[in-house]
């Protein structure tokens, strides 16, 4: 009885020290995008009033940020497969947050673009593959699936609720009569929305730098060691399903990319007012934890590929919803539908295309390169994206801009599906070659 009860006991603290891991991690990876990017899809409206920037200005620091990142990724990677993971995210969440207390002060279009070239290279180059390899090395051999679909579906959670937080803590700000608020006191009201994230960012960096730590894994080595970063970035490139995983991300995230102007929508075509639109951004992530949940769960069953090729089908489904000119003011219950449908297919692609990188015969030991490899092409539309939609957007006014973007994604959506169906073909054929 006695043995019985400590092993009880053990399991209990096992169990506990894994959900706390999990969770250190997915606050870490959701606080560290909320002043670049989560701030801005909730509040877009208010966000380009109180910067005094047109869509396009807003999609240029996008492309900044996706610049600076894009020379980050690589050598980020190799730097993740050589120091510990949490001490390169707990540094990444201070340095952002640091750039958060400038936002604050409402810089100038120019100070934006040098604050937005920062926050590319903080986000990045200390964090980005460190927090891919730490929920990894979290789902061991067999639950990849479930452990990125908890990094997305936690992410989810906690951008739905601090956007909602962020949503009552600018309109408690204002007054009733949202249309008699003064420039000004819009802007006071945001500035609190933006030191509430940054609080939050260096509180989560403080934590993860002292409890998040890296397990063993007994997984082989099947790419030699080696202290030159270049040799390894050659030998991991190599690697036949790296090239497949760059389309399906590259695909994938565009549809993330557009997410960021469902709010707009709101405003623009059902004419929401500004409060109501920022709902709708912040209330749509509240798919994301169920979504990302079953889908993590479903292709631990079956396999990811087979789940990338259906996500992929559900994302064209509601870009052709939104491209088809349909979903227009008052039809608030078709607009809802394809947002939903759009969701679900956007947060069914972020929950499985690293989850497929163990299931793509990529070794744990070059995880973080493999990443930067394939990040540095797959999130290309941090830099191209913006500044399209924002052509799109500004180019035909109302309803015909976004017609024009999300019949954009529809392409990126089958072009992503077919990349997929040729990643599920090639795992299929090295399962049954061994």
């Amino acid at each position: 009885m006695e043995t019985n009860t400590v092993f009880i006991i053990q399991l209990s603290k096992s169990t506990l020290a894994s959900f706390a891991r999990i969770l250190l991690i997915v606050f870490a990876a959701e606080s560290i995008f909320l002043l670049p990017f989560v701030i801005a899809r909730i509040f877009r409206p208010t966000f380009l009033d109180v910067f005094q920037l047109n869509n396009f200005e807003l999609g240029t620091l996008y492309s900044t940020y996706g610049v600076v990142a894009l020379l980050s990724y690589v050598y980020g990677g190799t730097l993740a497969d050589r120091c510990p993971p949490g001490k390169l995210m707990a540094t990444a969440l201070i340095m952002t947050a640091a750039g958060g207390m400038y936002l604050a002060q409402f810089p100038s279009y120019q100070g934006l673009q040098w604050l937005y070239g920062y926050w590319g290279f903080s986000t990045i180059f200390f964090f980005w593959s460190a927090m891919i390899k730490a929920t990894r090395n979290w789902g061991g051999g067999k639950q990849q699936g479930r452990a990125f679909g908890y990094l997305e579906a936690g992410r989810g959670l906690i951008a739905a609720s601090i956007g909602v937080v962020g949503v009552l803590v600018f309109s408690f700000l204002l007054p009733d009569d949202l249309k008699a608020a003064s420039f000004e006191e819009r802007k006071a009201a945001f500035r609190y929305v933006i030191l509430f994230a940054v609080a939050l960012s260096s509180l989560v960096g403080l934590f993860v730098f002292f409890f998040l730590k890296e397990q063993e894994t007994q997984e082989e080595i099947s790419i030699p060691k080696t202290k030159n970063s270049l040799n390894t970035i050659i030998q991991v490139a190599k690697i036949p399903s790296v090239g497949l995983l760059i389309i399906i991300v590259l695909c994938a995230y565009c549809g993330y990319k557009v997410t960021d102007i469902l709010s707009l929508y709101a405003a623009e075509v059902m004419l929401f007012d500004e409060v109501d639109a920022a709902k709708v951004g912040s209330y749509q992530m509240y798919l994301r934890p169920l979504v990302c949940v079953l889908v993590g769960v479903f292709a631990d069953k079956s396999s990811s590929a087979l789940w990338l090729i259906r996500g992929f089908i559900v994302l064209l489904i509601g870009s052709l919803l939104f491209a088809s000119g349909w979903v227009n003011a008052p039809l608030c219950g078709l607009f809802i539908f394809a947002v939903v449908i759009t969701g679900i297919g956007t947060y069914a692609l972020r929950t499985l295309y690293y989850a497929a990188v163990k299931e793509g015969r990529i070794p744990y030991a070059v995880t973080g390169t493999a990443v930067g490899i394939i990040s540095v092409v797959g999130y290309t539309p941090d830099i191209f994206m913006g500044p399209v939609m924002g052509i799109l957007l500004d180019s035909s006014p109302g309803i015909t801009g976004h017609q024009n973007v999300f019949a954009l994604l529809a392409a990126f959506s089958l072009i992503g599906a077919l990349a997929s169906y040729r990643f599920k073909k090639m795992t299929q054929s090295d399962l049954i070659a061994k």
